[in-house]
């Protein structure tokens, strides 16, 4: 949650872009989409004991049920799993990372995933979803619309959640999220106090404008959802950006050394932008990719 004294003017954001998922209705929704191609993203690696329920619920609900996602799409990365069988069986359209525009070189990692999609999908509205979700519901993907589809000044929305940490099997609260309360909070309070407002800078549910996101440089690996947010609010203001809350969101607890590496990934780049650390390797923006090479 953020601190309790806050700015003025972050004050007036979140009382305008702060919502909660049942916000909006889904025939509300499906009504202001009009037109628009709606893509959910799944970047995967790994992951085929969950990434089967993600594409089938939403699946179910939001394309069979109701018109309101028209594509659905798994990126796998490299996984020596079932990955990419158990996605295209629940009804996806699978890609391995590797063999998207291989001209470009290839480069495994989450942001790599994510920055490859925009040459496999088609929609004016991307909806990204991590696939190792075991406490969701579908209403996370509406919820991340809403704003995007009611509010033309908004590009970029944050889902936030209470996030259990699963221990043996039990749901501990409010103890999940190690990363994002000890790395990526205290680094936005003293690098970017702009963005102190949101709730969860890092999480994984998240939708963007195509238009911004093919704008975007993007880090290879996990620092993604930090760089989009610093860069957004950086080239279009923090008025383009919203947060919902989606209730709850649990998902595998992963060992200190993973949570290292990630942390290592967020630090280096929210350096980067601040001009200090060493440079870090990102994708250049989409529409540009077509002249460059992976550096």
């Amino acid at each position: 949650m953020p601190d309790a004294a806050l700015p003025a003017e972050l004050e007036g954001w979140l009382r305008r872009h702060t919502h909660h998922w049942d916000d909006w209705t889904l025939e509300s929704l499906v009504a202001a989409k009009g037109g628009r191609v709606v893509s959910l993203v799944v970047p995967a690696r790994n992951e085929a004991a969950t990434v089967g329920d993600v594409v089938t619920q939403v699946r179910s609900a939001l394309m069979d049920t109701v018109a309101l996602v028209d594509e659905i799409v798994v990126i796998d990365s490299d996984s020596t799993d079932d990955t990419y069988a158990v996605a295209t069986d629940a009804g996806a359209t699978v890609h391995r990372s590797a063999e998207i525009r291989p001209d470009l070189g290839t480069r495994p990692g989450k942001g790599e995933a994510m920055w490859k999609s925009l040459f496999v999908t088609s929609g004016e509205l991307l909806v990204f979803m991590d696939a190792d979700l075991v406490d969701w519901d579908t209403h996370f993907v509406p919820g991340l619309l809403g704003p995007l589809l009611t509010d033309s000044a908004v590009e970029l929305v944050k889902g936030f959640y209470e996030r259990p940490m699963l221990d043996g099997g039990v749901a501990v609260p409010f103890e999940g999220g190690r990363v994002t309360e000890l790395v990526a909070r205290p680094l936005i309070r003293l690098l970017f106090p702009e963005l102190s407002g949101l709730h969860q800078p890092l999480a994984g549910e998240w939708a963007v404008r195509r238009s911004l996101f093919e704008q975007l440089h993007v880090p290879h690996e996990y620092a993604v959802e930090l760089a989009a947010l610093v860069d957004t609010q950086r080239a279009r203001g923090l008025e383009a950006i919203a947060q919902v809350d989606l209730g709850v969101r649990a998902h595998r607890h992963q060992s200190l050394r993973d949570l290292s590496g990630m942390s290592t990934q967020i630090l280096a780049a929210a350096l980067a932008r601040v001009g200090a650390g060493p440079a870090i390797e990102e994708r250049p923006p989409a529409r540009d990719a077509v002249k460059v090479e992976l550096r």
